[in-house]
């Protein structure tokens, strides 16, 4: 992995972690079109920047991280169903990381979903209490996102808007519900994976990790803020047009796959 390529994933980890389109998605395509040769460091490392990405939601709503003990209660009973699956089901999971036509799928239905979101689920009332039994249902959604492409931020925050939180709220909790399940997959990663980070390539994760993270909170304001005015409309339409380009490619015989 040379800088430029770690530069380029990092940026697009920043941008896509807190947006509905799949960063894992999006990570993919970008190591196919760059060319890039996926060795064991190259998996560690788009897996590992996402610390710095989710570090941005800590920063940026530190406040509520230190408002009590339930907050940790309830991201922690979000994060189970995910903890134990991926557990169970990883090996098979990162078999579909390589598989680009299962991107472009995923990316396709996914955005027609998000075009109905906002007609199905149209609760705007901001002072919600969300309990144990709306984090757990969440944590549930959450799972759909270990498929490639489909997006964890799409699912949370759909999962978090048929539990009628509002977008803005379903959107914070579906950030803060990453810190867990991406702090918890990363510390994985690097425990599995740390023979492979040796001191030629240790600067290309930092420098990665530094650049996820400032994006990733330029991201996060933005995002909010045209959410609330906008909707979901506009990420179904990308996602669309995206998955149809990649199957279309795909079909023609378009070499897409990372190697």
């Amino acid at each position: 992995m040379t800088l430029f390529e770690a530069i380029v994933i990092a940026v697009v980890e920043g941008i896509t972690e807190f947006l509905p389109i799949s960063s894992t998605g999006h990570m993919i395509i970008s190591q196919a079109l760059l060319g890039m040769e996926i060795d064991e460091f190259t998996k560690a490392f788009t897996v590992n920047i996402q610390f710095g990405a989710i570090l941005s939601v800590v920063v940026l709503y530190w406040k509520r991280f230190l408002q009590s003990w339930t907050f940790y209660q309830k991201l922690f009973v979000a994060f189970l169903p995910a903890a134990f699956i991926g557990f169970l089901a990883g090996d098979f999971i990162d078999s579909l990381l390589e598989n680009v036509m299962v991107v472009a799928v995923m990316l396709l239905l996914g955005g027609i979903l998000l075009l109905f979101v906002d007609k199905w689920f149209k609760q705007e009332n901001e002072n919600q209490e969300i309990t144990y039994p709306t984090a757990l249902k969440i944590g549930f959604w959450q799972c759909i996102a270990m498929i490639p492409g489909v997006s964890r931020s799409a699912a949370t925050i759909i999962g978090g808007m048929q539990q009628k939180l509002s977008r803005k709220n379903a959107a914070e909790f579906s950030f803060f519900l990453a810190v867990p399940t991406m702090a918890a997959a990363s510390a994985y990663k690097l425990l599995k994976d740390y023979k492979h980070i040796t001191a030629e390539n240790i600067d290309l994760l930092i420098i990665g990790n530094v650049v996820a993270f400032v994006v990733a909170m330029i991201a996060i304001k933005t995002f909010i803020t045209f959410l609330q005015k906008h909707g979901f409309k506009v990420f179904g339409w990308y996602r669309i047009v995206l998955g149809l380009v990649l199957i279309v490619l795909l079909l023609l015989g378009v070499d897409l796959k990372v190697v």
